[in-house]
């Protein structure tokens, strides 16, 4: 079973639905000790990074996601669900749940750059097998991770500069676009996740 973290601030009914298009068993949920029974968990999201982080923390969703990514199960994180991740943002310099090393940073304004990224974006650089190079994925966000260890940097996009588009860590696979607003190819992405990591296939 996988298990959709819900902490009032995701697409969690797009994310559910892509899921059982694909015939992959979820459950959203906001209990903790659904998230530590399951065998795989996503955490997405949208919104501001400092209350996303409250309402994990007065849930106890956050212990329970860090211990999700500990015990080396599948673990998605979407757009936001990637941000938190990280230890911090620019974002009214909140904190994030620490789990990777790194900072959540603001677009520099540019002539012409409108922020928030919104739309249809290409990866220019992919090293992992989840995702399609040259596929486009959906994109909402005005700000974007910057890994310590840019080796996690599993693909590149690029708004004005080049950015982490996703980040592969281990168990955990972070995407800033939405795989499930992102048709064929985001599609393609969640069966391969589920089919060689959830599955084990």
């Amino acid at each position: 079973m996988i298990a959709i973290v819900d902490y009032e601030m995701g697409n969690l009914g797009s994310v559910a639905q892509a899921l059982a298009w694909l015939g992959a068993p979820a459950v959203v949920s906001s209990e903790p000790e659904i998230i530590r029974q399951a065998d795989a968990v996503i955490l997405p999201g949208v919104g501001a990074m400092e209350y996303a982080m409250e309402r994990l923390c007065s849930t106890g969703m956050d212990q329970a996601v860090k211990e999700a990514v500990e015990s080396g199960r599948p673990f998605l994180g979407i757009c936001l669900g990637m941000q938190l991740m990280f230890e911090a943002s620019e974002e009214g310099d909140a904190r994030g749940l620490g789990i990777l090393a790194g900072k959540v940073r603001k677009f520099a304004s540019a002539p012409g750059l409108k922020i928030p990224h919104m739309g249809w974006n290409s990866l220019d650089y992919v090293a992992d097998t989840h995702l399609l190079q040259g596929a486009y994925y959906y994109f909402v966000h005005s700000y974007y991770c910057d890994p310590s260890d840019k080796n996690q940097i599993a693909a590149v996009s690029n708004h004005g500069q080049d950015f982490a588009a996703s980040i592969r860590c281990d168990n955990v696979l972070l995407t800033q676009f939405h795989p499930e607003k992102s048709g064929t190819a985001g599609l393609r992405l969640l069966k391969s996740w589920i089919d060689l990591e959830v599955s084990g296939k």
